[in-house]
């Protein structure tokens, strides 16, 4: 089995070079696409990572901020932070290229056990099936979850206006790609999809669970208010 300090290292190694040109990027995408695990792991969830990205665009760097806590208590266990280069431009569709090399690096610092991940961006609601949240939990092999704020890929019928309503998202071909799930009353609902090693019922309620009253679950939101602030400090 491959120690995780192994794999963070195999995995810096990987992403120190991007993909030569956009088609190779889009060749990987669909080829680690068809290792996305849809099913839920037996092992129950004990810890839940939050975990966010910030881009500071004159310095061409990248801030990641985690924080874990412990699930279903939502009690912040540890947080923790990196600032890297650039290694890849901002291509819609492209962004686990930008972004993952950042959230793997970040992850290797976590001194506690992480049981899922959630990321801010999307999963299986993508145009190739492989958003950020199935390119981090693929490489790392965990359980991953996507939340995003906006819809980037397929169709959804507006879900009822109750907390707890959701909607299922429909890929070009009819495919259930996510969920727009409704965190509070007449809200504006967030889009959660499958990362990997879980499925949609179970992506829909963590989120849910997550949302202490607020639209955005908190593992998320506070990983972007933690990012906030760390990016003042690496950007000015």
């Amino acid at each position: 089995m491959h120690h995780k300090g192994d794999l963070i290292k195999d995995l810096e190694i990987l992403y120190s070079v991007k993909p030569p040109s956009v088609g190779e990027a889009f060749r990987i995408q669909s080829e680690l696409s068809q290792r996305v695990v849809r099913t839920t792991s037996p092992k129950p969830i004990n810890t839940i990572a939050g975990a966010d990205i910030a881009i500071c665009v004159k310095e061409k760097k990248l801030v990641c901020g985690i924080i874990l806590f412990s699930y279903p208590e939502l009690e912040e266990i540890e947080r923790v932070w990196t600032v890297s280069d650039e290694v890849f431009p901002y291509i819609p569709g492209l962004l686990g290229f930008r972004e993952a090399p950042g959230v793997i690096r970040t992850f290797g610092k976590l001194r506690e056990r992480c049981d899922m991940i959630m990321i801010d961006g999307h999963g299986l609601a993508h145009p190739r099936g492989f958003g950020l949240a199935c390119h981090v939990g693929v490489l790392l092999d965990i359980p991953a979850i996507g939340v995003a704020k906006k819809c980037l890929y397929g169709t959804f019928v507006e879900p009822g206006l109750k907390k707890g309503e959701k909607a299922l998202i429909r890929g070009k071909n009819r495919e259930i790609v996510g969920a727009a799930l409704r965190t509070r009353d007449r809200v504006k609902p967030v889009f959660v999809s499958v990362g990997n090693r879980t499925d949609l019922d179970t992506a829909v309620k963590i989120a849910l669970e997550c949302s202490r009253g607020l639209r955005i679950p908190e593992p998320t939101r506070l990983a972007d208010k933690y990012v906030g602030l760390l990016k003042k400090q690496a950007c000015g």
